[in-house]
């Protein structure tokens, strides 16, 4: 809400935000969409977020892996995408799951950017932390 700008997120119905979460941030002016379809989702826009699937320990991850298929961010994923859109992805990536290597290795990408920009942030959360 306080930047303005639309947000759609896309899983599958058994991974979706909590519903309450979604309700309080609509409630305070967020512009929210929720579309089951990942190609739908990722037409027209201006950014293509990933996350990871999988973390160390999870027990489910040959399901997960299988239910997120159709979410991977691929070619197909990207060239629904306004051809501008950058991709983000806040590392570290499992090339080949949640992201193409095509993709997180091509010109729209900009991970490197994003975690450079995240360590000089944590490093100014340090300073405060050590000064306070």
């Amino acid at each position: 809400a306080k930047f303005g700008y639309e947000l759609i997120v896309s899983t599958p119905t058994s991974y979706e935000v909590n519903a309450e979460t979604i309700e309080k941030a609509k409630a305070k002016g967020a512009k929210i969409i929720l579309e089951s379809d990942p190609k739908k989702a990722c037409t027209d826009v201006d950014v293509v977020i990933a996350d990871t699937w999988v973390s160390m320990g999870d027990e489910d991850a040959k399901n997960r892996i299988n239910d997120l298929a159709a979410w991977q961010v691929n070619e197909v994923l990207m060239a629904k995408a306004n051809s501008d859109a950058l991709f983000l992805h806040c590392l570290p990536a499992h090339r080949e799951e949640e992201v193409s290597s095509a993709v997180i290795d091509g010109p729209q990408s900009v991970v490197f950017d994003e975690a450079e920009n995240r360590l000089h942030a944590q490093k100014a959360v340090m300073v405060w932390c050590f000064n306070g």
